[in-house]
C-alpha cells in the first residue's frame, strides 16, 4: 500500500489551505490523501462519556469541513480521514512516520512580520523523521503557477520555480532528491541557492573550501556546487536547473530567492539531543517565506 500524504486539520483557515495543498500534492505523487484531526480530551469529574461524545462529534465536523473543501478543489484525490485522541504534536508525528510527507498550516500575518507558526507545527518540524510542508493561510492553487498573459492568476500556466537551499559544507542527498523530485512532478525549473561567507584569516581548517585569492572564491563555490549536482542532473535530465552562489548570510539569500517560488525546500538535521529545534536558516524560512516550505529531515 502506498504511503499517503497526510494533512493535519483543526478547522482553522491555515489547516484548510494546507489540506488543499496536500490534496494537489497527493495527486501529483499519485498517493492517497489522509486528513488527520487530533482532539485532546481532558476528563473532568462529571464529564464522562457525554463530553467524550461531544469531542468526537466536533472532530467529525472538522473532518467533514476539510473533506468538502478538498473534494471541491481537487475532486480526483483519493481521500481518507482519521480522528485520534491525544496531543496534536504526538499524533502528527506518529502519522508522519508512515507518510510520504506531512502537511500542516501556518497563519499569515499582515505586513512584513512573517508568519505565526504555532507550537504544534514547530514541534512537528523539529522532530519529524519524514518531510514536513508548511502552508500559509490563504494559499491557493493559482499561487503555484505563473501569471497568465494578461497578468491574472491562473492554474493552467506552468509552475513557478522550486527553490532549494543547499549547504555545501554538508550537502544532503535526501534534501536534494526531494527538491529534484518536486521540480520533476511540476515540470518546473529548479533554482539551487548556496550562500557563502569569507572566512577569517585564521579561521580556515583542514578541508575548508576557501582560496586565498578573494576574487576566485565565488568561482570555487560555483565549481563545487556543479560537482555536487552532477549526479542529480544525470538522474533527472528533464529538470532544468539554475544554480546560484552568493556571498552573505544564508537566511538573506534564501528569503530573496524564494520570492515568487512555488515551493522552497530546506533541510533539517536531526539530533539526539532532547528539545530538538530547527536551525537558524530553517527557522527564518518557515517564519518569513511567502510560499509553502518543505523541511526535509536528515541525519
Amino acid at each position: 500500500m502506498l504511503a499517503p500524504v497526510v494533512a493535519g486539520v483543526d478547522g482553522s483557515a491555515e489547516s484548510l489551505a494546507a489540506a488543499e495543498w496536500a490534496a494537489r500534492e497527493a495527486v501529483r505523487r499519485e498517493r492517497p490523501l489522509r486528513l488527520l484531526h487530533a482532539w485532546n480530551w481532558h476528563p473532568r469529574q462529571g464529564d464522562g462519556e457525554t463530553a467524550n461524545a461531544a469531542q468526537r462529534h466536533l472532530a467529525r465536523r472538522v473532518l467533514r469541513q476539510a473533506e468538502q473543501r478538498v473534494l471541491e478543489a481537487c475532486p480526483g484525490v483519493r481521500l481518507q480521514d482519521e480522528q485520534v485522541e491525544g496531543p496534536a504534536t504526538q499524533a502528527l508525528l506518529r502519522a508522519a512516520r508512515q507518510a510520504e510527507l506531512l502537511v500542516v498550516g501556518s497563519r499569515g500575518l499582515s505586513g512584513f512580520t512573517g508568519f505565526l507558526v504555532g507550537s504544534v507545527a514547530l514541534g512537528v518540524v523539529a522532530r519529524a523523521t519524514r518531510p514536513v510542508v508548511l502552508v500559509r493561510a490563504g494559499e491557493e492553487a493559482a499561487d503555484e503557477h505563473l501569471l497568465a498573459d494578461d497578468h491574472g492568476a491562473s492554474t493552467s500556466t506552468g509552475y513557478r520555480d522550486v527553490v532549494l537551499g543547499i549547504d555545501l559544507g554538508a550537502p544532503c542527498d535526501e534534501v536534494i532528491e526531494f527538491a529534484f523530485e518536486a521540480a520533476r512532478l511540476r515540470r518546473a525549473r529548479l533554482r539551487v541557492v548556496h550562500a557563502w561567507q569569507a572566512p577569517a584569516a585564521l579561521g580556515l581548517g583542514p578541508g575548508d573550501l576557501a582560496l586565498v585569492q578573494e576574487p576566485y572564491r565565488a568561482e570555487e563555490w560555483e565549481g563545487f556546487l556543479s560537482a555536487v549536482l552532477q549526479v542529480w542532473h544525470d538522474k533527472y535530465p528533464e529538470v532544468e536547473v539554475v544554480q546560484s552562489v552568493t556571498e552573505g548570510k544564508a537566511q538573506t539569500a534564501l528569503l530573496r530567492a524564494a520570492v515568487g517560488a512555488s515551493l522552497l525546500v530546506v533541510g533539517h538535521r536531526l539530533t539526539e539531543r532532547p528539545g530538538r529545534r530547527t536551525g537558524p536558516v530553517t527557522h527564518a524560512a518557515i517564519h518569513h517565506v511567502d510560499c509553502p516550505v518543505a523541511v526535509v529531515p536528515h541525519e
